[in-house]
């Protein structure tokens, strides 16, 4: 395959585009030109040439009366319209090669809706000047701008094809990185997927109060926060760090309110001070915002689990 898209200075949603099928089309061809004839030899141009037609391979968006939009109002640039376009089969091929996962077609359409969600969309307002996705200069289009040579690097390199040579390599370098950000979106998600069954049947204690995983890697927030209404605290085990946690309950995915704290007298504690205040002699840590605590044993962190539930609620809850 033959991918085009525009020479100079490059953005993060042409790079996001062209990393996706690329992905797609391992062993892909890449140039960058504004030149017609060379663009019309290509099987995909992105970000130029005027022309959006997913069938023909052509994903621009700056053409005149463009209004490709999401059903939330937000303007397509090149990376929602090849993401709208190949999305799912990228999900899709990158579930099998980087978890072993074959996803039926509806259901890597809707993580790929969700990372569109999360992050594609912010991409595509950012270059179109809608919206910054993120205050300050580091939110990931500004990142990826950062990989365009400075006037420094152009006067080093002495010409203009050795300047754009530089700039290829370094779009090339940029949709690395990209391609890393889109690998782990897919396995976050995958990886979320696959633990529900395993959140959901894991073992209630203390009258339902607290929920145990042997996995302290398994995502289980959002599980907890929408099925679990009587769960307050999760324990898990992790087996990297050989040590018991205890987990707060966030009320929100956004929040770091939770159903229940742990006592505030552990803030910050430990070692030797929390277990001189808990009573529990394996006690490791409590976070200054008491939203976490850890112990070695599982009796130990259970103990703890037991005075966390019986220590009354200052909000009245």
């Amino acid at each position: 395959m033959l991918i085009a898209t525009h020479s100079g200075k490059f953005h993060a949603d042409d790079v996001w585009a062209v990393a996706v099928l690329d992905i797609l089309f391992p062993g892909s061809q890449l140039i960058r030109t504004r030149d017609a004839a060379r663009l019309a030899e290509a099987d995909f141009a992105v970000d130029v040439g005027g022309v959006w037609d997913a069938a023909a391979g052509r994903f621009d968006h700056h053409q005149k009366g463009f209004d490709g939009a999401r059903q939330n109002g937000v303007v397509y640039a090149s990376a929602g319209l090849v993401w709208k376009e190949y999305g799912g089969r990228c999900v899709a091929q990158l579930a099998h090669e980087c978890c072993g996962q074959e996803l039926p077609p509806q259901r890597a359409q809707e993580i790929a809706w969700a990372i569109d969600s999360d992050l594609v969309q912010y991409l595509d307002m950012a270059d179109t000047g809608s919206a910054k996705n993120a205050p300050g200069g580091y939110g990931l289009s500004a990142v990826v701008s950062g990989f365009n040579p400075t006037w420094i690097d152009e006067q080093m390199a002495g010409s203009v094809e050795a300047a754009e040579e530089f700039r290829l390599n370094q779009f090339r370098r940029a949709m690395g990185f990209i391609r890393e950000i889109i690998i782990n979106a897919v396995k976050y998600r995958v990886g979320a997927l696959l633990a529900l069954d395993q959140v959901r049947q894991a073992e209630r204690l203390e009258g339902g109060s607290v929920l145990f995983l042997g996995n302290a890697a398994l995502p289980w927030s959002s599980v907890v926060r929408n099925e679990m209404p009587e769960v307050l605290f999760v324990v898990s085990y992790s087996m990297n760090e050989n040590r018991h946690m205890i987990h707060t309950v966030p009320v929100a995915a956004d929040s770091f309110k939770a159903r229940k704290d742990l006592p505030k007298a552990w803030a910050g504690l430990r070692g030797g001070e929390l277990a001189a205040v808990t009573g529990v002699e394996d006690a490791i840590f409590c976070h200054n915002n008491v939203f976490i605590a850890a112990a070695v044993s599982y009796e130990g962190i259970m103990r703890l689990a037991r005075l966390a539930l019986a220590e009354p609620d200052p909000r009245g809850a």
